[in-house]
């Protein structure tokens, strides 16, 4: 099985010691992942708005509020993998934490050596069958999750950052209904306000470009009432 980091997996650091934030970056990237770093609970909720992430790192005492309100707003949205790390090691913090949808807490001090064996932990059980089954082929096309590219009869395909991203979150979810809602979520970012238009389009450009027949598509399916899936087994 790859490392998980060896996929670029994308990590969402909020905590407003920005020393403390700069150090976790630094470590995080030198072990291959991608890292952002935001100070407040305004600042986590807009980069989320536009951006997916694999796995947020949460403190809890932000200066315009805390991670238990930004982790509470998350899980309506999303279920992005979620780390408390922080100094409030109280038990009905922890507790707390938890309730919300929190997958671990982290107390402060921590080593960097823990942080990082809780983060490849909690990214490996949440994203185990992505490591283990990174490519996937339908018809005549294959996807390579981990090298982010798509061949179409031996012939490469190009697509935008976003089409990726939204054929990437179809191969995840093979054979299964995902509702529009979950889609823009996921795809687009926890908070984003995307017209239903915008799906449908980015939809249409994959058919265009990976069906034989875009206009009675064979694995891009739209699922009435509910939103669209990937359908591989008839290939």
């Amino acid at each position: 099985m790859a490392n998980i980091s060896d996929l670029r997996a994308k990590i969402l650091i909020v905590d407003d010691d920005e020393e403390l934030s700069f150090i976790i970056k630094r470590m995080l990237e030198s072990y291959s992942y991608s890292v952002s770093v935001t100070h407040s609970c305004d600042e986590a909720i807009t980069i989320l708005t536009d951006n997916r992430f694999d796995l947020v790192l949460l403190d809890v005492n932000l200066p315009d509020g805390t991670g238990f309100e930004v982790c509470r707003e998350l899980r309506r949205v999303c279920e992005v993998p979620v780390i408390f790390a922080s100094a409030r090691n109280a038990e009905d913090d922890r507790v707390t934490g938890f309730e919300l949808g929190g997958d671990d807490y982290l107390p402060k001090p921590y080593s960097m050596r823990e942080l990082l064996a809780r983060v490849n932990a909690l990214l490996r059980r949440t994203y185990k069958n992505n490591a283990e089954e990174k490519t996937v082929r339908f018809g005549n096309v294959t996807v390579s999750i981990t090298a982010r590219t798509v061949e179409k009869a031996g012939k490469p395909v190009t697509l935008s950052l976003r089409e990726f991203d939204l054929l990437a979150y179809l191969c995840e979810h093979l054979n299964t209904p995902v509702p529009k809602e979950k889609i823009f979520s996921e795809v687009w970012g926890a908070f984003t306000e995307v017209e239903p238009s915008t799906l449908t389009v980015h939809i249409r450009w994959l058919r265009e470009k990976l069906e034989d027949d875009p206009a009675e598509p064979r694995y891009i399916k739209t699922v009435r009432k509910v939103g669209y899936m990937l359908e591989v087994n008839g290939k």
